[in-house]
């Protein structure tokens, strides 16, 4: 990925950009992003009406520290999310508009656009996927791949966008991600993998497993706030095991390296998985 404003004729297609007090800056008011390209993450978040675009938009926000509290999109408690800055969106609990903004992880400078996922507004995805260069497709850990998923996908492929799948709401009853993710293979005909597993479904949910970083992690404080590593528990190794020769087999299907390293029966690094990854 590399920048969403770097050169002037693409910053009049985006509207936007929200602090996280609510207040407005003109995109062309360029002295707040690095100077470092490399530096920059460039992310739209896209997905089917009510699969949680919004909702993931304010815990990025709420965890890279750029606001200090979680609202409720619907704004029910009278604040709503900060994404959600029309009146009619707080009221209605959708998307209407896509909004930006930014913020920080590590090193590196993140640009976000929460886009609707209403099929009246998908003229608002058309008008973000023209300046991204990444995408997250947002995947409801219970419905899968949905209607507007469908058209969304179509939209990041006409446009070349790479793309993540987020499968969200596993806390939710019904929840199966693995489900989601034969929905990415056998819907959308994209080679999926997944990175991550849950530890615990729907009310036992506690946090995931990274199949890259070979390393659980459990989400721990009232809103998940504090990330505790831990090493892989025993009763998740045989599905770890698993999953991770099915994620390397599907890297080494497009990827020459990772299907050398397959083919002489070595195991790919960290690095070099990551790597893999990143270029396909």
């Amino acid at each position: 990925m590399s920048t969403l404003l770097r050169c002037a004729s693409r910053q009049s297609l985006v509207s936007k950009l929200i602090y996280p007090s609510g207040n407005l800056f003109a995109a062309t008011d360029f002295r707040w992003f690095s100077q470092e390209a490399s530096k920059h993450r460039n992310i739209g978040i896209s997905a089917h009406i009510d699969s949680g675009k919004t909702t993931l938009t304010e815990r990025i926000l709420f965890y890279t520290g750029k606001i200090n509290s979680i609202h409720d999109v619907r704004g029910k408690d009278g604040v709503g999310a900060k994404m959600d800055s029309m009146d009619l969106e707080r009221e209605k609990g959708i998307t209407i508009q896509s909004a930006a903004t930014f913020c920080e992880w590590k090193d590196a400078h993140i640009n976000i656009i929460d886009t609707p996922g209403h099929v009246d507004f998908t003229i608002e995805v058309e008008r973000a996927l023209r300046v991204l260069d990444g995408g997250i497709l947002v995947l409801c850990g219970v419905s899968g791949v949905q209607s507007q998923s469908l058209t969304v996908d179509r939209q990041m492929k006409r446009y070349n966008v790479p793309r993540l799948a987020f499968v969200n709401k596993l806390d939710r009853q019904g929840s199966n991600p693995w489900k989601v993710i034969d929905d990415v293979r056998n819907q959308l005909k994209l080679n999926a993998a997944a990175v991550q597993i849950p530890i615990g479904l729907e009310s036992e949910h506690v946090g995931v497993v990274d199949l890259i970083e070979e390393k659980a992690f459990y989400f721990d404080g009232a809103k998940g706030e504090n990330v505790i590593e831990k090493e892989i528990p025993t009763d998740l190794m045989e599905l770890y095991e698993e999953k991770r020769l099915e994620l390397v087999e599907r890297v080494a299907d497009c990827d020459d390296e990772i299907a050398e390293m397959f083919l002489m029966e070595e195991t790919p690094d960290t690095e070099s998985l990551k790597a893999a990854i990143r270029r396909k």
